[in-house]
């Protein structure tokens, strides 16, 4: 019986990572089971139908207004029928506010507002399954906006005619060579002005240990003193470590080495088939553990500054909860930029976990051993469909012009691949059991508890975050009564941390909660904190200042002696991996 158990899990695994393989890796379960949950409450709420009969009526009415409008109007500019959100940049332009143009645009937006109103607010449909169900109307109606198609884009048209099909065979141009890029796994178009090592992750520095999971890079002194704590940075392993060593003018590496760091950046090889048994044990002892103790051989009886970035500020979040329970007292003080370590609510990324969800990954990861980062991006893609696909495509398809390339795209398409264990893992333990917020995830046989951990924390959240939305970032406060300066700043995921001085249209707000403090709600927060002009670097780097010794000689790159000699220059091999 136990073996026909093993060959039933093992065939049920394979029809689903071959269902997998033909849905592009969302469960057409879990959808099914959102629209069946929404659309039979829907059908049992008499309520919510005669509140989106009338709502159609409403709109008819407006809309049989605004073509009369139209009519009397001739060439001129009828009144809106419904505004423009103001997010949503796709009609900005003049062309749609002619006829026939602008009937097009105002006929999609009243539809988007009555998808919304129908897909929300049904009494009894479970969250999730609301937006899930909320989620796929807006893919349908993103997809289906007039702006995507050449015959009812305004622009497109006027390019057309102006260009004589000119922008059209560009258009052609560009897509048959995105094709052969995407088939040949080259990347994007422009991205070869970005070289790993010359133009981004070019902070001078040497590899002083490497193990089958990451390479550690102790970074050269650029002043004359320094202080005397490291700084031991902890990037996520679902992307390349040069997000924060991008070019010389934006790489907050490079910034902190100025500011008189010695800064030491952990680089997670991109695994394969061999690290399918890593789990999130090993990214913790031979990743986090490994660098620490690497950074206090080569810079000993000084306790560390950790910082951790997305996902690898949740994994140093874990680690400072076991070192305090344990009475592990080497770190100095935490960082921790867009890290959740309550995963209640995870925001837009949530869509694409649940048990169905993950079950289907499992078993698409089984099959390779790893979960391929084109699918990861995938989600991410889908996240933000009109930036980063409808928008693109109009332009570089239609308009015919190339987007021009820039470091945070060429590093933002250098995909990296998850261990099948880890990433099972991860989204069980954290995601879907939220056992860190809950004392339950274990650490060396032991649950971990954040409320253990005392150390002074600096917190960033970004303010348009769909990967780690800021109020999920700042449920930190909750969870451990410890001293904790939160900062939220402009910007998303990625483009809020990159965030240099100087940079135009930055802004930030800052806090500090006292150790043992009230707590403070987010939106309460938001309200009484003010905003600030500019970059948040300073403020960090002013906030580690405080926490800083008085400056002394730069210690040597790596410690032969003690088994870490310097290998090879920055940024190392590993970062190099496809």
């Amino acid at each position: 019986m136990a073996n026909e158990g093993e060959v039933s899990i093992q065939m049920d695994a394979l029809a689903r990572a071959v269902q997998a393989a033909a849905s592009a890796s969302i469960s057409p379960q879990s959808l099914l089971l959102a629209w069946t949950d929404w659309a039979s409450h829907l059908a049992s709420s008499p309520g919510k139908q005669s509140e989106l009969m009338s709502l159609a009526a409403e709109q008819a009415s407006a809309l049989a207004g605004y073509l009369r409008e139209c009519l009397l109007a001739g060439t001129g500019e009828a009144r809106d029928c419904i505004e423009t959100p103001v997010q949503d940049r796709r009609f900005a332009a003049p062309e749609w506010r002619h006829w026939p143009f602008n009937l097009l645009h105002q006929v999609f937006l009243l539809n988007q507002q009555w998808w919304s109103q129908a897909t929300h607010g049904v009494s009894g449909v479970d969250k999730h399954h609301e937006n899930v169900v909320a989620f796929a109307a807006r893919q349908w109606l993103d997809m289906l906006s007039p702006g995507n198609h050449l015959l009812t884009n305004p622009e497109a048209l006027a390019r057309t005619v102006a260009e004589d099909g000119a922008n059209l065979q560009r258009g052609l141009a560009h897509l048959l060579d995105d094709i052969e890029r995407s088939l040949a796994k080259l990347p994007p178009a422009g991205a070869e002005a970005f070289v790993v090592g010359r133009d981004v992750a070019a902070t001078p520095g040497k590899v002083v240990l490497r193990n089958q999971l990451m390479e550690l890079i102790q970074y050269a002194p650029s002043t004359e003193t320094v202080h005397p704590e490291p700084v031991l940075v902890i990037p996520a392993w679902i992307m390349k470590y040069y997000i924060l060593d991008l070019s010389p003018h934006n790489s907050l590496i490079k910034y902190l080495v100025g500011q008189g760091y010695t800064v030491f950046c952990i680089s997670w090889k991109n695994p394969g088939q061999a690290e399918r048994d890593l789990g999130m044990d090993e990214y913790l002892e031979q990743g986090f553990h490994a660098a620490l103790q690497a950074v206090n051989a080569i810079v000993p009886k000084r306790k560390v500054h950790a910082t951790g970035y997305c996902l690898g500020g949740t994994l140093l979040a874990i680690a400072a909860a076991a070192m305090a329970r344990d009475g592990d007292e080497r770190l100095a003080s935490l960082s921790l930029f867009t890290a959740q370590t309550d995963f209640s609510e995870p925001g837009e990324l949530g869509l694409f976990i649940d048990e169905s969800q993950v079950s289907m990954l499992e078993a698409q990861m089984a099959e390779a051993g790893y979960l391929r980062g084109d699918q990861m991006a995938g989600a991410f893609q889908m996240l933000r469909s009109y930036d980063l696909l409808w928008s693109k495509m109009v332009q570089e398809y239609l308009l015919g012009d190339r987007r021009p390339m820039n470091d945070l795209m060429a590093w933002n398409a250098d995909l990296t691949r998850m261990p099948a264990k880890m990433h099972s893992q991860y989204l069980r333990r954290l995601f879907l059991d939220n056992d860190l917020s809950e004392g339950r995830y274990p650490v060396g046989g032991r649950p971990v508890s954040l409320g253990d951990i005392g150390l002074p924390t600096f917190a960033v959240g970004t303010l348009t975050d769909h990967v780690a939305p800021w109020r999920s970032v700042y449920k930190l406060h909750y969870l451990t009564p410890t001293e904790i300066t939160f900062a939220l700043t402009s910007g998303g995921h990625n483009a809020g941390i990159v965030s240099e001085p100087g940079r135009p249209r930055r802004s930030y707000r800052i806090g500090t909660r006292a150790a043992g403090a009230s707590y403070v709600p987010p939106d309460r927060w938001l309200e009484q904190t003010p905003v600030q002009d500019g970059s948040w670097w300073p403020a960090w780097i002013a906030w580690l200042q405080e926490r800083s010794g008085t400056p002394v000689k730069p210690p040597a790159i790596g410690a032969p002696s003690k088994g870490y000699k310097p290998q090879y220059a920055a940024p190392g091999h590993y970062v190099l991996e496809t």
